[in-house]
């Protein structure tokens, strides 16, 4: 009886394997464009996510700050994919685990999923680097529920610093506390700024935009934006201070509570909102599964994508560290996640009809990065060119309609874009999460009337 109930059990999980050429786990930027130009080729592909949308990342800034609509950056899967559906299977499911030696993937629902390729592309989650307090009070900005959490948090906490205003002798404040001054860091640290002064003072008045609300951008390192010349960077930092910011750096976050932060040189910045742009690590799958990590939690692969004693294995976009062809490391941006994920495809079918792959060849479009209307700072090609300003403006505003997926999102973009450009309207401004509201109506930092709460 026993023998046949475990002869049974194994019957029945042989049944819930699911056989595919490729399976893909993770569908951002490198899962997508893998995907897509699989199912192109004709080639049987699985695309797991526990998500059945995908969701442009470099944009989740301007849904907290209520710019843009969800809408603008979350497309379903099915309709990017719909051409390939004949060869492209989706299924919305949570990722459990990783055999990177057999190839295959457990979801949450108990079935397992089996591929001749196995393509990782599962991206990234926030680093707190084990800061105490930041992981249960920081509000990072890495997904479309973090970028709702936020804005819902802004608004109860604009509630709270306006309601008070002349309730009682204690004045709560907007304020807002930004870790991280690279690009993430700095765009949302300006567009919270920039709606401080032209819509907080707009719907409610100059003084209360001026004496209540205050945004703090902070960082260990001694500038902004760390891969930029010297010139972007400074033009960023007095871009930043004239919206109001107040930049520190050169000092650590040593601890986060439910009223700011501390810093490493012992100075306290009161905050209702920290928002923790301070780095990326890889996806947690990645140990479990037989990977060997390397920076950051991610997987060194070969030149190829494929990763070292894992034939048959891809390991793609934010999860792998890749090198260019003069062996220098990549950074986690969506240019590179989209070509490995394109550069990856050609490789597998090359694989699967017996050719010969090839080394990744990427190419650098440079680096930019928004601070307000009108003022954005880009270094183009790997000559880095250089712009600032309006220049910088108009080609942040192109480049960022070219990688939005869909003729909805695009022209969803640019109307908000223009309408906000010459209104400083924010018509987005939606309470996602309510819980998150109230919460954020009833804690942060209070002044008493007539004094100053320094930095």
């Amino acid at each position: 009886m026993g023998k046949s109930s475990e002869e049974d059990q194994k019957s029945a999980d042989v049944r819930r394997v699911k056989e595919h050429d490729v399976v893909i786990v993770g569908a951002g930027f490198a899962g997508v464009a893998a995907a897509k130009s699989l199912g192109k080729a004709g080639v049987d592909v699985l695309l797991l996510d526990q998500n059945s949308y995908h969701q442009f990342q470099p944009l989740l800034y301007q849904v907290a700050t209520s710019q843009i609509a969800v809408s603008t950056v979350a497309r379903p899967l099915r309709s990017i994919l719909r051409r390939e559906r004949e060869h492209v299977s989706i299924r919305a499911a949570r990722v459990e685990s990783i055999d990177a030696s057999k190839k295959t993937v457990t979801t949450s629902d108990g079935i397992h999923y089996r591929g001749r390729i196995l393509v990782v592309a599962s991206g990234a989650e926030p680093n707190f680097f084990n800061t105490p307090g930041a992981e249960e009070h920081a509000y990072p900005l890495y997904s479309i529920d973090d970028a709702t959490r936020l804005s819902s948090a802004l608004l109860g906490a604009l509630e709270r610093a306006s309601a008070t205003r002349d309730a009682s002798n204690e004045q709560a404040k907007l304020a807002v506390a930004v870790v991280g001054a690279g690009p993430n860091g700095v765009e949302t640290a300006g567009a919270i700024a920039e709606n401080i002064r032209d819509v907080v003072a707009k719907y409610h008045s100059e003084q209360f935009a001026a004496d209540s609300c205050e945004v703090h951008l902070v960082d260990m390192v001694d500038t902004v934006l760390p891969p930029f010349s010297k010139a972007s960077q400074k033009y960023t930092r007095t871009q930043l201070e004239k919206l109001g910011v107040k930049v520190h750096l050169g000092s650590a976050v040593s601890s986060v509570s439910k009223t700011g932060i501390k810093l490493a040189d012992d100075t306290r910045i009161p905050a209702g909102i920290v928002i923790w742009a301070g780095g990326l690590k890889a996806s947690h799958l990645l140990g479990p599964a037989g990977f060997t990590t390397g920076r950051g939690g991610r997987v060194d692969v070969n030149p190829d994508l494929t990763v070292p004693g894992f034939p048959g294995v891809y390991v793609l976009g934010d999860t792998a560290n890749i090198v260019d062809a003069k062996g220098r490391a990549l950074p986690q941006l969506g240019s590179v996640a989209k070509q490995s994920g394109n550069w990856a495809a050609k490789n597998i079918q090359a694989e699967l009809s017996g050719g010969t792959r090839t080394d990744f060849g990427f190419v650098d479009m440079g680096y930019m990065a928004m601070i307000g209307r009108g003022k954005s700072v880009a270094e183009l090609s790997t000559r880095r060119y250089q712009l600032q300003g309006p220049l910088a403006f108009l080609a942040w505003l192109g480049v960022h309609v070219m990688l939005l997926s869909g003729w909805q999102q695009k022209i969803g973009a640019v109307v908000s874009w223009f309408r906000d450009y010459f209104t400083s309207s924010r018509p987005q401004v939606v309470v996602h999460r309510p819980d998150v509201y109230e919460q954020a109506r009833h804690q942060g930092p209070t002044t008493a009337i007539g004094e100053s709460s320094g930095d």
